[in-house]
């Protein structure tokens, strides 16, 4: 009998295994590890604090639509980690503990329509780039290291071997036909009904945001914006000749829903752009009633969402979280998204799923780059429809979790006291906020002498807020060569505190 249990359990586990690596959906026997691993990151990033009572096994098992032994077995697992206590007819709640390191403050930025500044700041992060480099914290690259990538690879210099021609020749300007029926099929994980017919293929996201301002604003118009929100989208804004009204966003669930509708009506906003699923540079995902609400704020004053999805398929979440498109009936909701940070910057190719505004979005992405690269969409068309997208999603999931765990464990023993750490969701980069006695642009000048390469604070604000704050890409270089440049952010730290208490004994 024992034996017989032995061995349905090794062939529980090799068929958890087989589902995970093949995407055959979600096993049964993982959903309990789900379950425990969505509690345990809340319980982190402080949504219950230490002897908090935790949600009832009747509540859990109704919100997520699972057994109730399911959710026992969740609870019975953080038990086992420390983290939850069982108390007789009482519940379970969070154990005693050290307390978590706090998350960022509610941002609060100036409540008017500004125009963008920090173009030269931006300039000078991007060509800050040096090969000599210790550590590069401050771009958002993916990992392009992975053997999940070889297919791709092989199936490009496959095509530059036998067609050729298809790169030298025009491409359709909406793009290529193959690609945008996977896209279709993709976007479905994220609940949107779309067709072919629904996509343009841009030039990554940047040109994708782009775009999107240019059909939905005109010069001097106001958009609504997170804060802090991504650099990228701030200097389109700017280019666009626009106005950003920064919007007040919390660490843990995005834009404030009420400061948002307060400013609508005050200003006459024509779009709202955000990143609410993996947010840049937070981290955050936005709930699903949060996204569900922004949807009908934006149907009730009758205006356009511009919604930057380029981390979605980067979620921890398993299957990964819907999109605020997902909601959209009268398609006021613009879908931004690339290969960008999923598979390598270098291939240039996002797209759009404009709604209404594809007939504009078409032609504006005609007059301004005209047709994208071919050979590279027929490449990783051909990878998400072999399969290998998926796998290599799956993959870079578990180790960005990985990384990210290090990493916020690196900062809180490295960092001043009082640091402040975003808790992503998914992605590879999270948002530190220093003390308000450091300057988080004299850290960096400080850091780059030593080969370290930071992307302050300010460049994430329409008007160079977050002076005391980075933004942090974790997976950069290998494990020992980032402890080593933490160590070495650690002596600056204490340089620059020696400093300040030397001038004010002075």
């Amino acid at each position: 009998m024992v034996e017989i249990t032995l061995i349905c359990m090794v062939y529980d586990i090799k068929l958890l295994v087989y589902y995970n690596l093949y995407g055959f959906g979600e096993h049964p026997m993982s959903k309990y590890l789900h379950l425990a691993s969505r509690l345990r990151e809340h319980i982190q990033m402080g949504y219950y604090g230490q002897s908090d009572k935790l949600p009832s096994v009747r509540q859990l098992a109704a919100e997520h639509e699972v057994s109730i032994s399911t959710v026992q077995e969740a609870y019975r697992r953080l038990e086992q980690d420390g983290l939850v206590e069982a108390k007789a007819k009482s519940g379970y709640f969070v154990a005693q503990g050290k307390q978590p390191i706090a998350l960022p403050k509610e941002s609060k930025p100036p409540q008017r329509p500004m125009d963008v500044s920090q173009w030269e700041d931006v300039l000078a992060m991007l060509m800050g780039h040096s090969g000599e480099s210790v550590c590069e914290f401050q771009h958002a690259m993916p990992d392009m290291t992975s053997n999940t990538l070889k297919p791709l690879i092989k199936t490009l210099y496959e095509l530059n071997r036998h067609r050729p021609q298809d790169g030298m020749s025009y491409g359709h300007v909406q793009g290529e036909l193959g690609l945008r029926e996977q896209l279709s099929r993709l976007t479905a994980t994220a609940g949107c009904q779309l067709e072919a017919e629904d996509f343009v293929v841009t030039s990554g996201c940047q040109e994708a945001l782009s775009v999107c301002l240019r059909a939905v604003a005109e010069s001097g118009n106001v958009i609504a914006v997170e804060s802090p929100g991504f650099y990228g989208a701030m200097q389109a804004i700017k280019a666009a000749n626009l106005k950003a009204l920064e919007i007040p966003t919390d660490s843990r669930d995005g834009i404030s829903i009420e400061a948002l509708k307060l400013a609508m009506d005050q200003w006459p906003i024509k779009a709202i752009l955000v990143t609410p699923t993996v947010n840049n540079p937070q981290g955050y995902v936005m709930p699903l009633q949060k996204k569900q609400a922004l949807y009908q704020l934006a149907r009730e004053y009758d205006i356009a969402i511009i919604e930057d999805d380029i981390y979605g398929d980067i979620a921890f979440e398993y299957p990964r979280p819907k999109t605020i498109k997902s909601f959209d009936q009268d398609g006021r909701v613009l879908l931004c998204s690339s290969f960008s940070k999923t598979l390598a910057p270098g291939f240039r190719v996002g797209w759009i799923a404009p709604g209404r505004y594809r007939d504009k979005v078409t032609h504006i992405k005609y007059v301004s780059s005209s047709m994208c690269p071919t050979l590279p969409q027929l490449a990783i068309g051909s990878f998400i429809r072999q399969g290998g997208y998926d796998r290599h999603l799956r993959a870079m999931r578990q180790s960005y979790r990985k990384s990210r765990d290090v990493m916020l464990k690196g900062i809180e023993q490295h960092f001043p006291q009082g640091t402040r750490v975003s808790f992503p969701e998914g992605g590879f980069i999270l948002w530190v906020e220093l003390p308000d006695s450091y300057d988080a642009a004299k850290l960096a000048e400080l850091a780059k002498n030593q080969g370290i390469i930071l992307a302050p604070g300010q460049m994430f604000s329409a008007t160079g807020k977050y002076r005391n704050c980075l933004r942090f890409n974790y997976i950069d270089k290998e494990l020992s060569v980032r402890r080593k440049a933490l160590n070495t952010l650690q002596q600056i730290f204490t340089e620059l505190a020696d400093k300040q208490a030397l001038e004010n004994s002075i």
